[in-house]
C-alpha cells in the first residue's frame, strides 16, 4: 500500500471516530441530544402479575347477571368462566372486569368456581374465589323445582297422574306452587292427588280456567310465532293433531336468541324432559301439531 493510502485510509478512520464522539458527547463536550433522551427515557414498566383479589356481588341469582371481577392487571383479560360456563366480558381494565354472569347449569343454586384466562392464554390467579348462585326469585324457584323433579316425581306431595291420562299438567302446576302460586276452590291437588280439580291436571280445563283467570293470574296468550314475548318460565301448551283439542302442557326452560333465531327449550313430564326442543317437537315428534303460549307476569 503506499503512503498515499495509508494516509487516507487513517484520515477516514479519524473522520469516522471523531463523528461517534460528537454523536455521543456534541460539540462542547456535552452529551449529545440522542444520548440525552437515551438517558432520560422512562425505564420499560415491567408487567405486573395479574391477579383476583375479589368478585361483587359474591352471590347472585341461578338466573344469571352481572359481576364484578377485581384485581390487579387485569387489562388483558380474554375470557372468564363461571361454573365451567363462559361469562361474557363486557369490560376490562387494570383493576376490574366486568362480566355477564351466565344461568346456573340447571338451575342450581351453591358455589361454583371463577376462571380468567389472560389474552396470552395463561390462567390468572383467584385465590379459590368463588361465585354463588342463590335461588332467589319467583322464577328461580319455578325452574329450580323443575329441573330437581322433571326425573324424580313429587309424589309424595303431589301424587303421579300418569295412569289417569298424564301427569304433564300435574307437573305445571306444581312448579307454579313454586312460583308462588297459591291453591284454590278451582285449582288444586289435596292429599298426593287423592282429590284434584281439572284446572289442576288435566290440560283442556287448564287452560280454560288460565283464560278465564287471565287478568288476575297476570297471564298473556302468545302464539308459536311470537317467541320474542317468551321468557323461562312461561307455559306451552300443545294440540298433537290440531283438532281444537289441548293434549300436552310443559314450562319453558330456556330461550335462546342465535343471529335473531329464537330457540325454546321446555321441561316436563310424561316425555319426561328437562330442555324438550319446542320445534323438534311440533315437526319431528308431532309433525303439525299447534299451540300457543301463557305468558307470566307473577
Amino acid at each position: 500500500m503506499s503512503s498515499l493510502s495509508r494516509s487516507r485510509r487513517v484520515f477516514a478512520v479519524a473522520a469516522t471516530a471523531a463523528a461517534a464522539a460528537l454523536l455521543f458527547t456534541g460539540c462542547a463536550g456535552e452529551p449529545s441530544p440522542v444520548m440525552k433522551a437515551i438517558a432520560g427515557a422512562a425505564p420499560v414498566a415491567q408487567p405486573k402479575n395479574a391477579v383476583v383479589s375479589g368478585i361483587e356481588p359474591a352471590a347472585g341469582s341461578v338466573a344469571g347477571g352481572t359481576a364484578t371481577i377485581a384485581g390487579t392487571d387485569l387489562q388483558h383479560v380474554a375470557s372468564v368462566q363461571i361454573g365451567g360456563q363462559p361469562a361474557a366480558v363486557t369490560q376490562a381494565t387494570a383493576d376490574k372486569v366486568v362480566v355477564t354472569v351466565p344461568q346456573a347449569a340447571n338451575w342450581a343454586a351453591g358455589p361454583v368456581p371463577i376462571t380468567v384466562t389472560a389474552a396470552d392464554g395463561k390462567v390468572v390467579p383467584t385465590a379459590g374465589k368463588t361465585y354463588t348462585y342463590q335461588v332467589q326469585t319467583p322464577v328461580d324457584r319455578q325452574l329450580a323445582y323443575a329441573m330437581a323433579h322433571w326425573n324424580d316425581y313429587n309424589t309424595a306431595e303431589y301424587g303421579d297422574l300418569n295412569p289417569v291420562g298424564g301427569d304433564c299438567a300435574n307437573f305445571v302446576s306444581q312448579t307454579l306452587i313454586a312460583r308462588g302460586w297459591q291453591m284454590n276452590s278451582d285449582w288444586y291437588n289435596h292429599d298426593a292427588a287423592a282429590d284434584w280439580s281439572p284446572a289442576w291436571g288435566y290440560v283442556p280445563a287448564m287452560d280454560d280456567y288460565f283464560r278465564e283467570n287471565a287478568a288476575q293470574l297476570g297471564l298473556t296468550e302468545y302464539s308459536f310465532d311470537q317467541r320474542d314475548k317468551i321468557k323461562v318460565g312461561d307455559i306451552v301448551m300443545f294440540d298433537w293433531n290440531n283438532n281444537n283439542s289441548l293434549d300436552h302442557v310443559q314450562i319453558v326452560s330456556a330461550v335462546n336468541n342465535v343471529n335473531g333465531k329464537i330457540t325454546i327449550e321446555m321441561a316436563g313430564h310424561n316425555t319426561d324432559t328437562d330442555y324438550r326442543d319446542l320445534d323438534h317437537t311440533i315437526t319431528v315428534e308431532h309433525p303439525g301439531a299447534t299451540g300457543h303460549f301463557w305468558s307470566l307476569s307473577k
